[in-house]
C-alpha cells in the first residue's frame, strides 16, 4: 500500500503524501485540543479555572509559535527536517501525558506545544513549493489538504470521544502518538519528493549549512524548557502575551499612521477595524473546548437520537458545518452577487459576529427551559453550535483571503502574522471567560445554570452589540477599501482552517 502512495504521490509531486501527511498530523492536535479541559479537571482534579486557563495558554502558543516556525524552516532547518523534529517531539509529548501526572501533563505540553508550533507551518510550505506561482493546479492541492486536515480532526473528535466516555486517557493518548508516528513514516517514505525549492537555507554553503542546522536544534531543544516554565506560571504567560500584542497593534497603528499611499492606508484602516471584529469572534469561538465544554458535561442532557453523545463529538458539528456548508455558502454567494447583491468583507465580518452572538444567546434560553433538575436538552447545545459554524464560514475564509486584498505587498508578511497573533490572544480571552464560569464540583446544574445564562447573555449581547457597530460602519469600510484595484465584491469565499 504504502509502495503504491508512493508512486502516486511521485505523479502529483509530494501532493498526495502531503495529505495523508497533514490527515494524521492533525490526530494528536485534534485529541488535546478536545479533551485536554476535561483530562485535566476529571484525571488531575484541576479546577475548572485552573483547566481553562491551560487551554488558553495552549492556544495562545500553539498560533504564535506557528509565525517563529514560518521563519525557522527554510532557514536554519530545511522543512522536512523541522517537520519531522516537530512530530518527533509531538510523540513524546502525547507518551509523557498518557502517564496521567501533572508533572507528564506539563512537560507533555511543552514537547507537544513545541513540535506543533513549528511544523504546522511546515506542511504549507512544503506543499506551496510543489507548485510555480502561476501553477493552476496549487489552489485544488490546497483545498484537497485542508480537505485531509478536516478527515483528521474528524476522525480525532470521534476517537477522542469513544475514550471519553469510559474516561480511558492512557489509551486516548496513546492513540494521538500513532497519528504523530505515522506523519514521520510518510516524511521518511518521501524524502526526496518533499525536498525544499528555493528557500535561504539552499544557498548556504556546506559550513553555514552545518552551523544552521545546529542553530536549529539547539533553538527546537531549547524551546521545550521554555515553553514548559510558561506553562507553570499562565497568569503571568497571559499577561506577556497580551502585552506583546498590545504592542504589536500599536506598531501597526503607527506604520498605518505613516504610509505615504492614501490607497493603501486607507486599506490598512480598514484591517485594522476588521481586526477588532475577529478578535471578539475568536475569542467567542474558542470557548467550544473549554467553558462550554464544561457546561456542556454537567448542564446538558447529552442523550441525542438514543445514544450518548461524547463531548468531544459536538466539536464534529463544526467539521461537518465547514465541510459540506463551505462550497454551499461560496455556491449561494456566487448567485446572490449575480443578482446585484453586496456581499463583501465587511458585510460578511457584520453578520458573522450576529451569528456568534445569537448561537450564545441560544444557550440562556435552553436554560430557561431546562427540566426541572436544570439539564438543558441538547438540541439548544446543537444549535448554538451550528450557528457559530455558520458564522466561521463567513469570517475564517474572508480573513485569510482579505490580507492579499489590503495588505501592501511589503507589510504582507507582517499584517498576515499580526493576523493569526489575534487568534492566539483570542484563546486567552476565550480561557479569561471560561475562568468565569461557576465550579461544577459539589453542585447541581441547577444551582449553576444562572451563572452560566447571565455570562453566556453577556457575552451574546456583546458580540451582537461589535456586530451592529460593524454594520453600521460598512459604508465607512466600503469607502476606505473600494479604492483596491480589485473590487471587494469578488472577494472569495472560501474554507480555511481556523484551528
Amino acid at each position: 500500500m504504502f509502495r503504491t502512495l508512493r508512486t502516486h504521490t511521485h505523479a502529483a509531486d509530494g501532493a498526495v503524501a502531503l495529505f495523508f501527511i497533514q490527515m494524521v498530523s492533525t490526530l494528536g492536535y485534534a485529541v488535546l485540543y478536545s479533551t485536554l479541559v476535561l483530562y485535566a479537571t476529571r484525571h488531575l482534579h484541576f479546577s475548572a479555572k485552573e483547566a481553562t486557563a491551560i487551554m488558553g495558554v495552549f492556544g495562545a502558543f500553539n498560533y504564535g509559535l506557528h509565525l517563529f516556525g514560518g521563519y525557522l524552516g527554510g532557514r536554519f532547518l530545511s522543512n522536512r527536517n523541522l517537520f519531522v523534529g516537530g512530530m518527533a517531539l509531538q510523540v513524546v509529548g502525547c507518551w509523557l501525558i498518557s502517564l496521567g501526572s501533572a508533572a507528564g501533563l506539563y512537560w507533555g505540553l511543552a514537547l507537544f506545544l513545541t513540535g506543533s508550533g513549528l511544523n504546522v507551518t511546515c506542511v504549507n510550505m512544503m506543499l506551496t513549493q510543489r507548485y510555480t506561482p502561476e501553477d493552476p493546479r496549487r489552489e485544488g492541492a490546497f483545498l484537497w489538504n485542508y480537505a485531509g486536515m478536516n478527515l483528521g480532526f474528524f476522525v480525532g473528535f470521534t476517537v477522542a470521544g469513544h475514550y471519553q466516555l469510559s474516561e480511558d486517557y492512557t489509551r486516548l493518548f496513546l492513540f494521538a502518538t500513532l497519528g504523530n508516528f505515522l506523519a514521520i513514516v510518510f516524511a521518511l517514505g518521501n524524502w526526496r519528493t518533499l525536498a525544499d525549492r528555493d528557500t535561504p537555507l539552499l544557498d548556504a554553503g556546506r559550513r553555514e549549512f552545518g552551523w544552521r542546522f545546529a542553530a536549529g536544534v539547539a533553538i527546537l531543544v531549547l524551546l521545550v524548557p521554555l515553553v514548559w516554565f510558561l506553562l507553570l506560571h499562565p497568569g503571568p504567560t497571559e499577561t506577556l502575551v497580551k502585552w506583546i500584542c498590545a504592542m504589536v497593534a500599536l506598531a501597526l497603528i503607527v506604520l498605518t499612521l505613516r504610509h505615504p499611499d492614501r490607497l493603501e492606508r486607507n486599506n490598512m484602516w480598514a484591517y485594522l477595524i476588521l481586526t477588532i471584529g475577529s478578535l471578539v469572534f475568536w475569542a467567542l469561538y474558542q470557548m467550544a473546548p473549554s467553558g462550554l465544554q464544561v457546561f456542556a458535561v454537567n448542564n446538558v442532557d447529552l442523550h441525542a437520537f438514543g445514544y450518548v453523545v461524547a463531548p468531544q463529538w459536538i466539536q464534529n458539528i463544526n467539521t461537518v458545518v465547514i465541510v459540506v456548508g463551505g462550497p454551499l455558502l461560496a455556491a449561494w454567494f456566487n448567485r446572490l452577487r449575480a443578482h446585484g447583491w453586496a456581499i463583501d468583507i465587511p458585510s460578511q465580518f457584520a453578520v458573522s459576529l450576529l451569528l456568534m452572538g445569537a448561537g450564545f444567546l441560544a444557550l440562556p434560553a435552553g436554560i430557561r427551559f431546562a427540566n426541572p433538575e436544570g439539564i438543558v436538552a441538547f438540541g439548544w447545545l446543537l444549535g448554538s453550535y451550528l450557528l457559530q459554524s455558520v458564522g466561521e464560514l463567513l469570517i475564517s475564509p474572508i480573513g485569510y483571503a482579505m490580507i492579499g486584498k489590503l495588505a501592501p505587498r511589503q507589510y504582507q508578511g507582517t499584517m498576515m502574522g499580526a493576523w493569526m497573533l489575534v487568534t492566539g490572544v483570542a484563546s486567552l480571552f476565550a480561557g479569561d471567560f471560561s475562568g468565569m464560569i461557576p465550579e461544577p464540583t459539589g453542585t447541581t446544574a441547577q444551582a449553576t445554570n444562572p451563572a452560566y445564562a447571565t455570562l453566556f447573555a453577556q457575552l451574546g449581547w456583546g458580540s451582537v452589540a461589535v456586530g451592529v457597530v460593524l454594520a453600521l460602519l460598512i459604508p465607512l469600510l466600503r469607502r476606505l477599501i473600494k479604492d483596491k484595484d480589485t473590487p471587494t465584491d469578488d472577494a472569495p469565499v472560501a474554507v480555511v482552517p481556523a484551528k
